[in-house]
C-alpha cells in the first residue's frame, strides 16, 4: 500500500511595509514582545485563506495598517525548532498617508513597537537573515526607480454551462462551480486594491466579477472590445483597452475568456516595452476561475513587466 505524503511545512505571509519620510526610503519593522526580536511583519496562513490575504491581513493585525499589496518580493524558507520547515511569502506594499492616519496600533501581547527605519539601518536591525534576504530584494527595485507599481489583472471567467445550441453563446450562465469560483475569488484578489473591474459583456464575464463588485463597491465596466464573439468575428480591439489601462496606471482587473487572454497579455507586453516569451503566454493558459496579475511601474511603465503572478480557482 502506498504512503500517502503529508505537507508539514508551515505556510505563511507578510509584507515590506515602506513610504518616503522627508524624500527618503524607509520600510516597518516590528519588535516582537514574545521572541524579543525584530522582523518584518508576517503571520501564518489560516485554514482556507490564500497567501496574499494572509499578508494583508497579519500587517493590520500586528501594526494596524490597511495594505495593498505591490510586487512579490520572494519566498524564504527556514526551520523551526519543532523541524518543519516555515515558507514565507512576501510583497511589498506602501504604505498611504491615510492609512498611516488610520492606524489602529498599540503595543500588545505580539508586538511591542512598530518602527520606521532607512534600509541601511533595517539591515543591522532585523534579527534574521532570512529577512535581510527579502529587504535586499526590495531595495533592488528602490535602488532600480520601480518601487511604485500597479496590477493589471487578466482573470478568465467561471465555469459556464456547455454550449448547447440554444440562444447566443455570450448569454451563458455560470454553473454553480463557476459561482462558487466567482465568489473565491474576491478575498484574493481584493489584497491588490484594484481601482477597476472591466468586463466582456458575455454573461459569464460579467457574473464572475458581479461579487467582486459588490465587495469593492466598484462598477463593472462591460465592453465588447475583449469579448470572444468580437475576437471571432475580428472586431476586438483588446491594444486599445490594455493602452488606456497603462496610460491609466491603477489597478485594474480584466474579465475575459481563454482565446482572448493571450491577446492581453501580448498587449500588456508591447505596451510596456516587454519581450514576448513562454512564460507570459503560461500566464494567459488559466482554467475557468483563475488569473495572473502583472505588476507594473507606476513611474515608468516602459520599464517593462516587473513580476507575473497566477493563481488557480479556489472552488
Amino acid at each position: 500500500m502506498a504512503t500517502k505524503t503529508v505537507d508539514s511545512a508551515v505556510y505563511a505571509a507578510g509584507a515590506v511595509c515602506w513610504r518616503l519620510i522627508d524624500g527618503r526610503m524607509h520600510v516597518l519593522l516590528i519588535h516582537r514582545t514574545v521572541h524579543g526580536d525584530v522582523t518584518i511583519p508576517k503571520g501564518k496562513v489560516d485554514p482556507g485563506e490564500t497567501l496574499p490575504r494572509t499578508a494583508v491581513r497579519e500587517v493590520e493585525e500586528e501594526t494596524g495598517l490597511a495594505v495593498a499589496l505591490g510586487v512579490p518580493l520572494g519566498i524564504s524558507h527556514y526551520d523551526m525548532p519543532d523541524g518543519r520547515t516555515k515558507i514565507v511569502h512576501y510583497w511589498a506594499a506602501e504604505i498611504t498617508p491615510e492609512a498611516i492616519a488610520r492606524s489602529t496600533f498599540v503595543p500588545n501581547g505580539e508586538v511591542a513597537a512598530i518602527e520606521w527605519v532607512t534600509i541601511k539601518k533595517a539591515r543591522s536591525y532585523l534579527s534574521y537573515a532570512a529577512d535581510v534576504a527579502i529587504l535586499e530584494t526590495f531595495s533592488a527595485l528602490v535602488d532600480a526607480g520601480v518601487t511604485r507599481t500597479f496590477a493589471l489583472i487578466a482573470l478568465r471567467h467561471g465555469k459556464a454551462a456547455p454550449r448547447n445550441g440554444v440562444g447566443p453563446d455570450a448569454r451563458r450562465p455560470l454553473t454553480a462551480r463557476g459561482v462558487s469560483q466567482a465568489a473565491s475569488l474576491v478575498d484574493t484578489v481584493t489584497a491588490w486594491r484594484p481601482l477597476r473591474i472591466i468586463s466582456s459583456t458575455a454573461t459569464r464575464c460579467v457574473t464572475t466579477v458581479a461579487p467582486l463588485a459588490a465587495a469593492t463597491g466598484i462598477p463593472i465596466k462591460q465592453t465588447d472590445l475583449i469579448s470572444q464573439d468580437a475576437l471571432e468575428n475580428g472586431e476586438a480591439d483588446v491594444r486599445t483597452v490594455i493602452g488606456k489601462r497603462v496610460r491609466a496606471r491603477k489597478t485594474v482587473v480584466l474579465c475575459s475568456h481563454g482565446p482572448v487572454l493571450p491577446e492581453i497579455l501580448r498587449e500588456i507586453a508591447l505596451a510596456t516595452g516587454t519581450q514576448t516569451t513562454s512564460a507570459l503566454f503560461d500566464a494567459a493558459d488559466l482554467d475557468t476561475g483563475g488569473f495572473s496579475i502583472v505588476h507594473l511601474s507606476s513611474e515608468n511603465p516602459a520599464a517593462g513587466i516587473l513580476a507575473i503572478e497566477t493563481y488557480p480557482a479556489t472552488a
